[in-house]
């Protein structure tokens, strides 16, 4: 080993003390992996390993795999990936993370806790000339204290060990363990039958427990049969002292066990003695001892105690608060009320406050400590309200002994339950409106499920009549603020929190949500956001949070664009809401499904045969609720016009249930209304309406008829029609239906395109036509061969119809864009089918121009978005700056209420509206592009529910032609609704605003653009104002992804103020952190706050999860990589994600 003696020394890695270097490395031989034998011979209790890379001159470890000793048994390995937060199991080819941040990573075993000897640890793949280590220790299943006192050493980076004292004359025994070949070392001690339990000789182990937590403690007893003294075992007593203040705790275990037992003594919170952090446990014989004993005598057998650390207690005992009086402290719990008016009391909250400041509503504190007793645990009060009949209400997470669980009412003298004993889950804010009682939090239902379901994350209480009130069926994720604004029939209830959907129709609502409290029913919010979300002031105009994403509006599926002031374009969501819950009569996976176009696996393969043409490429995934398709209607027998909207949606019945597919919107009324008859079970992705006749193509199937992916509704008579012979599919996929067209010289036919083989028994590939008075199907001349997915009419005379798709001729030549001329029933292909890179998406013809057309697609390999303009004589490509996987579903021509500069592509009064999901370099996601011929103008940009860039799929308009005659571009009475494939917000990019906090003008539309910091409050939920300037800075970049502050110093300057206020869950000292100065911890240590200095960008991690659901908290996974950019504050750090770039506050516990 060419290593010097500062890398030879593998004990080195053991316990380091200190960096990655000489001294604290181990480096294996050069070009070799290496084995590492660990083994006691004798059992050990171990849960995993935990291991620190080195990159010691570009050395380390890359991979590695461990076997169990004596038995050799390979193990699998659970571990965080650090770069992801994502949990992976390994065997043979376990990583190791050579980011040099990352100091250490854990390795549990998969099938839990092992009893072994030890571990054999093969280093296999490394880097630089071979591999190394700098930590590597083996995870114990607990903390343990042994009767041996050879047997307690300390751990690494541990104050001290476990020791232990004993009276009586106990004499050290080998005797074998349940491992071959191996044995253990425990006491033992006989005692005279009869002797009283206060005279018996005792251990009592001083157990090193390294933090505060609630714990399970066990004691270990060897098995008789081991020990040949089955006769003369009995029962012996334990008694368990959890420090805190807290009682001691007594149990009796027997002894006479046959076989190695593991016998549980305590579960509760044990509360470690500084400076030692020990626990005493002290066993001796029971009172009452079991058995009659051997030859007059028991036999006392003493192994090792074990402690598991289930769940953190952070701040110790004074984490609920204590009431300190002359003489004696008094345990309040939860709730403390400080009467600063007081001319007695002092504003001193390190201070003792004397016995005339406790008020009536202490006792609220004082209850709930008797109530809970000793055993809080998790328990926490979160919220409080006063009610003007003086009633106080608790609220939080905790449930009493005697039923009332989550909330409480405290009527001065006792706590009250409420109706059904409160609430199934957690409960974070109350607001009251005069007898109305509102709450949110993390439940469903009442304790006893009274509400049928119907409470989810936010519910009314009326504490006159002492009843709950469902808001509907409430929200689908956790609340964690409430707001009231205006009054009368214009009072709304604001709700905030970590949720996306309404829960009873799932209209998104992204972490904020609006009720009406005279309606009693939610209403739109006024815009669009994604997010997990707080209310800021008291009249919800400001709301912050973890905002995704933020738009101007929000909307179902659909949108109404028409005419504004000055005749400009004008966005209107309708009074109407999709909902993406399965419809009664079909099934739900069918309903819930994300639509896919069907595509077959060479999708984007380039073809060697022209003859067999390449699969078109699919529209982004449109889950429900989505809009796809739309037509309008006029009923003739109201006179009144209709739109009818298809897609992969549903909506509630008028008699009940739900329904979907496709829906009747009626402006007037502001009503969906479904089609009568059997649901579509499937995708609606094109409609077309000729007189009463509804035609509608997609990929689904029709209950009752032999519909498959094509169907026809008489509007009329209210009624399916049924004799038609069903489009059949190509092999290996289904039949999809793209694109209906009714040619405007042949109005009893239907053009029917997409994806199918035949029409009934007729070939009839890719388009079809239907002849409504025949009811037959016919071919359209030749045929083609293919897939189509768009139609449009050209001519004077619109009797040439130009079909795009991937589509090959019955000659065979390849061509993506063909002519049908209708009058002569022959095929052409457009421009010699030359030019044209790819399957084609979408098709346009400029105002019925056989020489100016458009096509948008994808190259046949996958690798490019294009966009061509043919001329009459050949297609030229158009420069775009699109990314690959830019979809265009549409392309329309539009008119101008202005020129814009003259060119040779688009005549200077129109534009290109190109729709679908498009991503550029240039100005970032858009799903509507206007084209002048020479430059793109972004138009629209929609964000799905999830906050991720969203999908337009087409605009449709109430006439059938534009009029290119210049004029305003939206004429008075002309309406038209762009179908939005995700339900989504939508926004003008241009009046994008940067600013942290979304602002909802309810009042007038001049509100003030800044916002406020709060004063520093002492609670965990409003954080101080150094804080809450951390979370500004963490959302307005992720807004902006600037790092400018577009606000004055004097942000900034609050950002450096004081963060003591958050103390009060901390009352160690500073050395309270339980780590050694080379900051590694045990695995069971949790961190604490205030143990390190304030280093700007320090590397951490993630210790826990954190779902980040709060203002400005960062949701982390364990293992997460970070950065700490202000560890000031002792409960919580403002870090940024390493992986993400996002940044928020955190749990300081949850770092290490």
């Amino acid at each position: 080993m060419p290593h010097s003696a500062d890398f030879s020394n593998i004990h080195n890695i053991l316990c380091p003390k200190g960096d990655d270097g000489p001294g604290n490395t181990w480096l294996a031989r050069d070009g070799a992996g290496a084995q590492i034998n660990i083994d006691t011979f004798k059992p050990l209790s171990t849960a995993g390993l935990r291991l620190g890379n080195t990159h010691v001159d570009g050395r380390g470890t890359k991979t590695f795999c461990a076997a169990s000793r004596p038995d050799n048994t390979p193990l699998t390995l659970t571990y965080v990936d650090p770069a992801t937060g994502e949990t992976h199991t390994c065997s043979k080819e376990c990583p190791l993370s050579s980011d040099e941040g990352v100091p250490y990573q854990d390795y549990l075993f998969a099938d839990g806790p092992l009893e072994n000897t030890g571990i054999i640890i093969t280093l296999r793949a490394f880097s630089g000339k071979g591999p190394g280590l700098h930590l590597l220790q083996l995870l114990s299943d607990g903390a343990f204290a042994s009767a041996v006192p050879d047997e307690n050493t300390a751990s690494c980076f541990a104050p001290g060990a476990s020791s232990v004292k004993v009276t009586g004359s106990w004499a050290t025994q080998d005797v074998p363990t349940d491992i071959p070949g191996t044995t253990e070392e425990v006491r033992t001690q006989n005692v005279r039958v009869g002797t009283p339990s206060a005279d018996a000789p005792s251990v009592e182990f001083d157990a090193y427990v390294s933090a505060s937590g609630n714990y399970d403690v066990f004691l270990l007893v060897p098995g008789c049969n081991n020990m040949q003294d089955c006769g003369s075992r009995t029962s012996v007593k334990l008694v368990v002292s959890p420090g805190g203040g807290l009682p001691d705790h007594e149990t009796t275990v027997s002894q006479q066990v046959n076989d190695n037992a593991r016998q549980q003594i305590y579960s509760g919170p044990l509360v470690p003695a500084e400076p030692d952090f020990t626990i005493k446990v002290t066993m001796t014989l029971a009172d009452q001892p079991t058995g009659s004993g051997q030859g007059g005598q028991f036999h006392l057998v003493a192994d090792r105690v074990q402690f598991v650390l289930k769940s953190d207690i952070t701040g110790g005992t004074g984490a609920n608060g204590t009431v300190s009086v002359p003489g004696k402290s008094q345990q309040s719990f939860g709730f403390f009320e400080w009467p600063l008016s007081s001319s007695n009391a002092t504003p001193d909250d390190k201070g003792l406050l004397p016995n005339n400041t406790i008020t009536s509503l202490d006792g609220a504190g004082f209850n709930l400590t008797t109530a809970l007793g000793a055993s809080t645990g998790s328990s926490a009060i979160r919220a409080s309200v006063q009610h003007s009949s003086g009633k106080l209400f608790l609220a939080g997470n905790f449930t009493l002994p005697t039923g009332p669980a989550n909330i409480v009412a405290f009527d001065g003298t006792n706590l009250v339950a409420l109706a059904n004993n409160g609430l199934n889950g957690g409960v974070s804010s109350l607001l009251l409106d005069g007898d109305t009682l509102f709450i949110g939090g993390a439940f469903s239902d009442t304790s006893a499920t009274s509400g049928n379901g119907k409470f989810n994350n936010v519910v009314a209480y009326n504490v006159a009549s002492n009843t709950w009130v469902a808001l509907d069926s409430g929200v689908n994720g956790a609340v964690t603020s409430l707001a009231i604004s205006g009054d009368g029939d214009a009072k709304k209830l604001f709700v905030t929190g970590s949720f996306s959907r309404l829960s009873a129709t799932g209209t998104p609502v992204g972490g904020f949500a609006v009720w009406d409290t005279s309606k009693s029913t939610w209403v739109p919010s006024g815009g669009f956001i994604v997010g997990s979300m707080t209310l800021v002031n008291t009249d919800a105009s400001y709301v912050a949070g973890n905002v995704v994403r933020s738009a101007q509006f929000g909307a179902d599926g659909f949108v109404m664009l028409a005419n504004g002031k000055d005749g400009q374009p004008m966005l209107q969501p309708l009074g109407v809401s999709l909902e993406d819950v399965a419809p009664t009569q079909a099934p739900a996976a069918s309903r819930k499904r994300s639509w896919f176009p069907a595509i077959l696996p060479s999708i984007f393969s380039r073809q060697d045969n022209p003859a067999t043409p390449a699969a078109l490429p699919g529209n982004p995934p449109a889950p429900a609720p989505a809009v796809l398709a739309g037509a309008f209607w006029t009923n003739v027998s109201t006179g009144g016009e209709m739109a009818i909207f298809g897609g992969n949606f549903s909506f509630p019945a008028p008699g009940g249930g739900t329904t979907g597919g496709v829906a009747i919107y009626d402006a007037n009324k502001g009503t969906l209304t479904p089609l009568q008859g059997p649901a579509i079970d499937g995708t609606v992705l094109s409609l077309l309406v000729v007189g009463d006749l509804l035609f509608v193509g997609g990929e689904f199937t029709l209950e009752g008829a032999q519909a498959n992916g094509f169907a026809i509704y008489d509007l009329q008579a209210q009624a399916w029609q049924t004799s038609i012979a069903a489009l059949q599919p190509n092999d290996g996929s289904q039949v999809v239906v793209r694109s209906l067209s009714n040619p405007p010289t042949q109005k009893e036919i239907i053009i029917v395109a997409g994806s199918f083989k035949t029409a009934g028994s007729l070939p009839c590939q890719g388009i079809c036509e239907w002849n409504t008075q025949e009811k037959q199907w016919h071919t359209l001349g030749n045929g083609i061969k293919g897939e189509v997915s768009s139609i449009v009419y050209a001519g004077d005379k619109r009797d040439t119809m130009l079909v795009g798709g991937s589509i090959v001729l019955s000659d065979g030549t390849a061509s993506n864009v063909a002519s049908y001329s209708v009058p002569n029933t022959t095929w052409t292909a457009v421009g010699g089918g030359q030019g044209i890179p790819g399957p084609v998406t979408a098709l346009e013809v400029n105002n019925a121009n056989v020489s100016s057309i458009f096509a948008a697609g994808k190259a046949t390999d996958g690798s490019s978005a294009f966009l061509l303009h043919y001329d009459g004589s050949s297609w030229k490509p158009i420069s775009t700056s699109f990314s690959a996987d830019s979809t265009v579903a549409q392309l329309s021509m539009v008119p101008l209420s202005d020129t814009h500069p003259e060119n040779d592509v688009i005549q200077q009064d129109r534009m290109l509206w190109i729709a679908g999901a498009m991503t550029s370099s240039s100005f970032g996601n858009a799903s509507s592009v206007l084209f002048d011929g020479a430059n793109y103008y972004p138009y629209l940009s929609t964000t799905s529910a999830d906050g991720g860039p969203g999908f337009v799929s087409s605009l449709f308009h109430s006439f059938s032609t534009f009029n290119f005659n210049q004029r305003k571009f939206l004429a008075t009475g002309i309406v038209i609704l762009i179908s939005i494939a995700i339900a989504a917000g939508i926004v003008f990019l241009l009046a994008l605003i940067g600013i942290l906090w979304t602002l909802f003008a309810r009042r007038d539309d001049n509100s003030n653009l800044g916002y406020p910091v709060d004063d520093d409050d002492s609670s965990s939920v409003h954080r101080p104002s150094s804080l809450l300037a951390h979370i500004n800075e963490a959302t307005r970049k992720t807004i902006l992804g600037v790092d400018d502050d577009p606000f004055s110093g004097g942000e900034k300057a609050a950002a450096a103020a004081g963060v003591g206020a958050m103390a009060a869950h901390h009352h160690g000292s500073e050395e309270d952190d339980y780590q050694d100065d080379d900051g590694y911890r045990r695995a069971e240590t949790p961190a604490v706050a205030g143990d390190f200095t304030d280093d700007s960008n320090r590397p951490a991690h993630a210790r826990y999860s954190f779902e980040g659901t709060g203002a400005g908290e960062l949701p982390v996974s364990a293992g997460t990589q970070l950065v700490v950019l202000d560890d000031r504050d002792p409960a919580w750090w403002y870090v940024r994600d390493a992986n993400t770039g996002q940044e928020g506050v955190v749990p300081a516990a949850y770092i290490f």
